[in-house]
Order: structure tokens, then sequence, then C-alpha cells
């Protein structure tokens, strides 16, 4: 029912910026809180942040917290995941995802969220 697509990968250099958006259809997105999550080659899928339906809450992975940020624009129905002084290890397909019922006691665990983005890919050459 809720469709999400991400953009805005692409190659840069260590050290460079990358802004991903995740846009969603539906009326309530509001109410959606929204979650980052990485894969990289030969590893397993990994939390990266979470946002509150509001905007107001955020959480991050300790191997980004400092240089990612992640906001939404509801009027939008727009998340954004900015990735500032990239590194080689953050390559990886980037998905976004919903959690319709804002399961704060699992913001990490991927079954917290009913709906999956397609994924885009980020690449950080050293």
């Amino acid at each position: 029912q809720v469709q999400l697509v991400e953009s805005g990968g692409g190659l840069v250099q260590a050290g460079g910026s990358l802004r991903l958006s995740c846009a969603a259809s539906g009326r309530t997105f509001s109410s959606y809180a929204m979650g980052w999550f990485r894969q990289a080659p030969g590893k397993e899928r990994e939390f990266v942040a979470r946002i509150s339906g509001s905007g107001v809450a955020t959480y991050y992975a300790d191997s980004v917290k400092g240089r990612f940020t992640t906001s939404r624009d509801n009027a939008k129905n727009t998340v954004y995941l900015q990735l500032n002084s990239l590194k080689p290890d953050d390559t990886a397909v980037y998905y976004c995802a919903a959690d319709p019922f804002a399961r704060v006691g699992a913001r990490e665990d991927p079954r917290s969220y009913q709906y999956w983005g397609q994924g885009t890919q980020v690449t950080v050459s050293s």
C-alpha cells in the first residue's frame, strides 16, 4: 500500500557528500517512523538512522553519528539522509523503510519496518 522510492546515490571521493531522498506515497506519512539501512557486499543489512514521524527525534548508528543526518519534509512526503565526510566503508546500497506503528522498542530491527524502497547505490572511492 505504501511505496518508497530512493534517489540521490552516486560515486564520490572520500570526504565528499551526498544527499539521499526517499519519496513516499500515503496520506498518513507523517505518522510513520522512517529508517535508513545499508548493505555492503558480503555484509548483512545494517541500521543507519531513524527519524520519528514528527521529525523531532532521530537515532543513528555509532558508525555514522556525527557524519550523517536524517530529516523529513512531511508536506512533501519525503525523508532525507545527508551523508557527509564519506569514507570508503560507507559504500553500500542504501534503503529507506517505513514503520507505520513507530515500534520504538526495536528501532534497529528490519522486522519493525513494513515497507521498503528499492535502494540506491552509494560508492565512495579512496
